[in-house]
């Protein structure tokens, strides 16, 4: 069973910055995406950033990272391999950004995966229960 447990949202002023964070418990795969989703009422769930991670057998990882045009530059998304914990730094936060984030994993054979997964959740197969993000103008 794969557990995400989501924290770090919050409400913050238009520019600010908030960081949010997803551990993973039980995500058995040497190749994986990760990443963070959002959600506003009435509106399609949206991809917003993607982590895909190749593990090798001495620890190190390959990773490949990727991004919503409309967070690019803005967001940072990371990962702590020792602690599955994927995190997304969001400064210059807009009120657009407002949403519920979700943090999502499915196990990955190619980044490609990850990237396409931007514009179609439904190829995660894990899901977080969503963490609110509030930015006020």
């Amino acid at each position: 069973q794969v557990d995400l447990v989501e924290s770090g949202g919050g409400s913050v002023q238009a520019g600010g910055s908030l960081k949010l964070s997803c551990t993973a418990s039980g995500l058995a795969y040497n190749r994986n995406c990760m990443g963070w989703f959002r959600q506003v009422p009435g509106k399609e769930r949206e991809g917003v950033a993607t982590i895909y991670t190749n593990f090798y057998d001495a620890g190190d990882a390959d990773i490949s990272t990727y991004y919503a045009d409309s967070v690019k530059g803005r967001f940072t998304i990371s990962r702590d391999n020792a602690e599955t914990t994927v995190s997304l730094l969001m400064n210059s936060l807009k009120p657009e950004d407002t949403a519920t984030y979700y943090c999502a994993a499915v196990g990955a054979r190619l980044g490609d995966f990850c990237l396409s997964a931007l514009s179609d959740h439904y190829a995660m197969r894990y899901w977080g229960t969503g963490t609110q993000v509030t930015v006020s103008s």
